[in-house]
């Protein structure tokens, strides 16, 4: 019986929940203490553990109290309920998409999605990368970012370094900079 709680609890919440997995996180809590698998400490630590953790913190929040309410058939239970919804539908869409993508609408439509896509992804990294606390975008990290920034698209383009390199090294840029 606890499987198949794990298992329709998890399902719920991969099948309902919108707005990533941060977002997700007040319904797991809820389910979880209406089941009774943690205390609201238990609960605390579990997300703290998912958000650090490689991976989607809505999944490795579901393995985690599925190992944590019984053990590794209950993570495997908890982890496939999350995802099976996600998995289904992405191939529901991927067979769909197959049948049109040749379509000279939905070309074209992809290609005019490229441009905003890419400025959207300029714009985080200008707002996250560079504002932070509200502070104006003329500091010494700002330019050591761009720095770091720039030296790394080198790396990748002209060395054809691998990007994991190119991460360590970043990070270590990061540490002797910030």
């Amino acid at each position: 019986m606890l499987y198949w709680e794990l298992f329709i609890t998890f399902l719920k919440i991969g099948l309902l929940s919108f707005g990533g997995g941060y977002a997700v996180i007040p319904m797991v809590q809820f389910e979880a203490e209406k089941y009774s698998w943690l205390s609201a400490e238990e609960f605390q630590r579990i997300v703290s553990l998912a958000g650090m953790s490689p991976g989607p913190i809505a999944t490795n929040s579901a393995t985690l109290i599925g190992y944590h309410t019984a053990g590794i058939p209950g993570a495997v239970t908890s982890t496939t309920g999350i995802i099976l919804p996600s998995l289904l539908i992405v191939i529901l869409i991927a067979a769909f998409f197959f049948k049109i993508n040749k379509n000279p609408l939905v070309q074209s439509s992809f290609y005019g999605l490229r441009p905003i896509i890419t400025g959207l992804i300029v714009y985080a990294a200008l707002h996250f990368g560079f504002r932070g606390n509200g502070e104006t975008i003329l500091q010494w990290s700002t330019f050591a970012t761009l720095l770091t920034a720039a030296a790394a698209f080198l790396a990748i383009i002209k060395y054809k370094l691998h990007p994991l390199v190119v991460i360590l090294l970043s990070a270590c840029a990061g540490i002797v900079l910030f």
